[in-house]
């Protein structure tokens, strides 16, 4: 198993918040590797929040491929983190040239796009930029986002934010979600690591979804650009969620309905049945198999978390007004938040969505036989 740990505070926090956490859970993963996505920054880039920034990893080589593409399109660079690196790398962590954190200008001809061309345009250049990566083995491209900052590592998490010197000033964030990974696969991917993103989408997940191929050719048939990779079989859950918003056009109170619909008499006696059968039938091949249990982040800076049928990976929710966690087990909460009310945490079974608003101010509980709050 894995082990997650996500974190949304009014004040902004270190990456190391969330290292510490997952140290105290080191038994639940083998410290094969780390991966943590920022949101909502703070530091230098609270002055920039529309500007994009690029975050990954590089060969000199690749810089310089990087800077030319970049350039081409009419992209500069507006500030940039560099992250000077010890001479030795910590043991089982491969040596790299460079961590990119580089926040962009738009180009002037961007002027006046809609917000959803956009998006999509700035998507095509973080894919662009992967295959370039894959074509010459000297990029590794996480995100490409306004206000968002994604890291992936090779190691054990604690060991790899010391050496990335992540308890740095200019890294801070009011969300933070970090998965220390189990590895389950022969040579470790870092794009295989969660947490996973998409146009302002990201979830990350402690389980296997045996139901992969079939998610994954039905989202491929979409014909959207970014339902694409799939180096883990949990990254499916991301692609679902930006399916039932942008496609779909509905909220997070139904992305269970799609990935573990009700069934028999619940499906029957549900206020809103007609439109359920209707959205099981036609998105069946999104019903995932688990265990699972997800964490996910909306663009609207919302913190949730649900657990499949099985319920057999552990997950708690808890904090206090201006700071909540989500964790795999009690004691990350307990490491981050000790200040806590301990008797409203909350461990969501397998109807429920628990959410965090960018308020920050509760817990609220969505469960599977409730009305559907539509249209959104």
């Amino acid at each position: 198993m894995c082990r997650l740990f996500a974190i949304t505070s009014d004040t902004p926090l270190s990456p190391m918040t969330a290292m510490e956490a997952l140290d105290v859970m080191r038994e639940g993963h083998d410290g094969s590797g780390v991966g943590i996505l920022l949101r909502d920054l703070g530091g230098p880039f609270e002055e920039m929040k529309d500007a994009p920034i690029l975050s990954g990893i590089f060969s000199e080589s690749g810089i310089k491929r990087l800077d030319t593409f970049m350039m081409g399109i009419g992209f500069m660079t507006k500030y940039k983190i560099s992250i000077k690196l010890p001479k030795t790398a910590p043991r089982g962590t491969p040596r790299r040239d460079v961590y990119l954190i580089r926040a962009y200008e738009y180009p002037e001809e961007w002027e006046g796009l809609t917000q959803a061309s956009l998006q999509d345009r700035l998507m095509n250049i973080r894919l662009k930029l992967r295959e370039m990566g894959e074509e010459k083995e000297d990029m590794i491209v996480f995100s490409f986002w306004p206000d968002v900052i994604m890291l992936k590592e090779i190691g054990d998490p604690m060991t790899v934010g010391r050496y990335l010197s992540l308890d740095r000033k200019e890294l801070q964030a009011r969300i933070i979600m970090a998965q220390g990974r189990q590895n389950t696969n022969y040579a470790i991917n870092l794009y295989a690591c969660h947490p996973f993103f998409i146009q302002g989408y990201s979830t990350m997940t402690n389980g296997e979804n045996t139901a992969f191929i079939p998610n994954k050719e039905y989202l491929m048939s979409r014909g959207f650009p970014g339902y694409s990779g799939f180096q883990s079989d949990s990254e499916v859950f991301t692609h679902i969620l930006h399916y039932l918003y942008n496609s779909l056009e509905l909220g997070i109170e139904a992305y269970k309905h799609v990935i573990t619909p009700l069934q028999g008499d619940a499906l029957e006696k549900h206020p809103d049945a007609a439109l359920l059968r209707v959205l099981k039938h036609s998105c069946r091949r999104l019903i995932i198999d688990g265990p699972n249990c997800v964490i996910g982040c909306l663009p609207d800076k919302k913190l949730f978390m649900v657990q499949d049928r099985k319920k057999l990976r552990p997950g708690v929710v808890g904090g206090r007004p201006g700071m909540y966690g989500f964790s795999s087990e009690i004691c990350g909460l307990d490491a981050v938040i000790p200040d806590r009310d301990k008797s409203k945490d909350f461990q969501p079974m397998h109807l429920d969505t628990a959410i965090v608003g960018p308020d920050r101010q509760e817990v609220s509980i969505c469960c599977q036989t409730d009305p559907l709050p539509l249209p959104r």
